[in-house]
């Protein structure tokens, strides 16, 4: 594969084709988690390495899988993925897992995973498949963290507390306070504040790719 094809499919999983701001797969838990910017963090990482496993695994024994079981076939491997994750997370990570709660195994039936090992990786050679999952979870990754960090500030006026649940004792002060006496905006971590948020990111990101296609 030519290094032009690895950024096709880059740029197609970061800004032309992102999941959370073009595809709009995987809404339940981008809107349900994003209300601070750990938990987005902690479920965007997730996410973006059982996406690209998952694609390397589908595109590994997609040869051998026939028609009748394929759709069967992927979803376990999803699930097996998934439930390395979770008992990772439950292991090293456990506060996070808890806080996190449904949303860790929901993972086995995200849209974008799915969608993506039956439209790309069951086409494809591993090494694209892979790099496809790992840009399409950086991409849904991205959207989903900088949704909880706005959310979070708007709600709360500070970013990255409570980080010390992904990062251990080293991330404890980690917490930055922007605005001091701020008495809350609670819509903001909410679920409506979420469809706001990412209703304006929408926006925002339509507004960008008009103004370069006007150039």
């Amino acid at each position: 594969m030519s290094e032009q094809d690895f950024r096709e499919i880059a740029r197609n999983g970061l800004w032309r084709n992102n999941p959370g701001l073009v595809q709009l797969l995987g809404l339940c838990p981008l809107l349900g988690t994003s209300n601070s910017t750990v938990n987005a963090l902690g479920l965007g990482l997730a996410t973006m390495l059982v996406l690209a496993c998952s694609n390397a695994a589908v595109s590994l024994v997609r040869g051998a899988v026939s028609e009748a079981i394929r759709l069967p076939a992927f979803v376990m491997i999803i699930a097996a993925l998934t439930t390395c994750i979770e008992l990772l997370m439950q292991a090293w990570t456990y506060e996070l897992y808890q806080v996190l709660g449904i949303f860790i195994p929901l993972i086995t039936t995200n849209c974008v995973i799915l969608g993506r090992a039956d439209g790309f990786a069951a086409k494809h050679d591993p090494a694209r498949a892979a790099y496809d999952g790992l840009m399409m979870g950086l991409g849904f990754g991205t959207v989903l963290v900088l949704i909880g960090a706005i959310r979070e500030l708007l709600g709360t006026g500070a970013l990255f507390a409570n980080m010390h649940l992904l990062f251990g004792p080293m991330a404890a002060d980690w917490k930055l306070t922007l605005v001091h006496d701020y008495r809350g905006f609670l819509l903001a971590i909410l679920p409506p504040g979420a469809f706001i948020v990412l209703g304006l990111l929408i926006a925002g990101k339509n507004r960008i790719d008009q103004i370069a296609a006007e150039r």
